[in-house]
């Protein structure tokens, strides 16, 4: 593992919806990134007040982008844009405090659709798995 560019210059997701802090691990086929859950983000003010819990939703979106970073190693690939999500399984909860290790796995790419497989986890304990389908636009 080395020093990897700011997420910032490999997605165009930017605060407060931005929820990859770093690239921890990448080559051409699997990413390995990091988030951490503060307990100050936006969404805690009504999910659930008093029981916060990261959303399932954005938990998704957090894998997504991440193979969002992936891609854009990839020659020829344009923006990201998800058009399948299939065989999603929550295993847990992720609240404030918790730090997201992520996995998403290039399976496959046929022109301009890429396959791939994410696994979220929270102190080695998978949390989330899912497997999706972006396009390049």
């Amino acid at each position: 593992m080395g020093e990897y560019p700011a997420i910032e210059l490999l997605i165009p997701q930017r605060a407060p919806f931005l929820f990859v802090d770093k690239v921890i691990d990448k080559n051409d086929l699997m990413i390995k990134t990091v988030f951490k859950i503060t307990g100050n983000e936006d969404f805690f003010k009504g999910h659930f007040p008093g029981n916060p819990i990261m959303p399932g939703v954005l938990l998704q979106e957090a894998l997504f982008q991440s193979g969002a970073a992936l891609m854009s190693g990839l020659s020829g690939a344009g923006l990201g844009v998800v058009t399948r999500v299939q065989n999603a399984k929550f295993k847990n909860m992720a609240r404030p405090g918790d730090e997201l290790e992520m996995e998403v796995t290039l399976v496959e790419s046929l022109s301009n659709a890429h396959y791939m497989k994410g696994v979220t986890k929270v102190l080695g304990k998978t949390i989330l798995v899912l497997e999706f389908t972006v396009a390049s636009v």
